[in-house]
């Protein structure tokens, strides 16, 4: 994980849901990653490849990720290049499978209030603060493990270092 993230944001409203971050016709025929990526956000933001070229942060409403466990609707944002999410509240299992799999997820509901489609927004990770157009707002720190696979790019990464650790 980026200590620094900075980038243009792409706003979405409230109740995202996994089947249209990641449609679920694809769920059985696309098994590859990258694959995945390509068709990430096609039903609800038919730009959303052009945008994701230059915005690594997605903002949005409340209950980011409803829905289903699936885990492709974490991995096809984070092979198509987001780094985090800001959000007044993810889907508890969304928020799961997105520290398992390296993106970070940060509630903050004033902030995702705040910020507006196409903002510059600078999520600093050591001090945990979200900055955009003059303003800063702190968000609590995740627990120090859970923050370790974060960093560690998700939960089957970390689980490897620290296993390489007791050898």
């Amino acid at each position: 994980m980026e200590k620094l993230i900075k980038s243009k944001v792409i706003k979405y409203p409230d109740s995202v849901n996994t089947d249209v971050i990641f449609p679920g016709r694809y769920t059985y025929a696309l098994m590859e990653p990258e694959e995945m990526a390509k068709h990430a956000m096609e039903d609800l933001d038919p730009d959303f490849q052009k945008k994701v070229k230059e915005r690594k942060i997605i903002v949005a409403g409340r209950n980011f990720g409803m829905g289903s466990s699936r885990e492709q609707a974490v991995l096809s944002l984070v092979y198509a290049g987001i780094k985090a999410i800001i959000a007044k509240s993810f889907a508890r299992i969304y928020f799961r499978n997105a520290i398992n799999n390296g993106l970070l997820v940060i509630e903050h509901k004033e902030a995702a209030d705040f910020i507006e489609d196409g903002d510059e927004v600078e999520i600093d990770t050591q001090e945990n603060k979200i900055r955009v157009k003059g303003k800063e707002f702190t968000f609590p720190q995740l627990p120090k493990e859970v923050l370790k696979i974060v960093e560690a790019g998700g939960l089957i990464n970390y689980v490897k270092e620290e296993l390489r650790k007791e050898e």
